[in-house]
């Protein structure tokens, strides 16, 4: 298991569009991936399920990787994070 904490700088947070670029890409990787904000968690190919978590700007998410290329998958996602999210 692979895991890495990121503060949310987009101003809109996880929602619609950032939200459905991170299921694109999540689904493109061999791990299965987790966003937590807190208590509540989301798979992250699930668009309605990362929206519904509430992430707006300044928020801290946790993502957790789990898979046979976790180290290079969570690599891109961190990647993807900052450049997105």
């Amino acid at each position: 298991m692979k895991e890495f904490s990121y503060t949310i700088t987009n101003p809109v947070g996880i929602h619609a569009r950032p939200a459905a670029l991170l299921v694109e890409t999540a689904r493109g990787l061999t791990s299965a991936v987790t966003v937590r904000k807190g208590e509540r968690s989301a798979s992250a190919d699930r668009l309605m399920a990362l929206m519904l978590l509430g992430v707006v700007q300044g928020d801290q998410v946790t993502v957790t990787l789990e898979g046979p290329e976790e180290a290079q998958d969570a690599a891109l996602l961190e990647a993807f994070f900052r450049q997105n999210l």
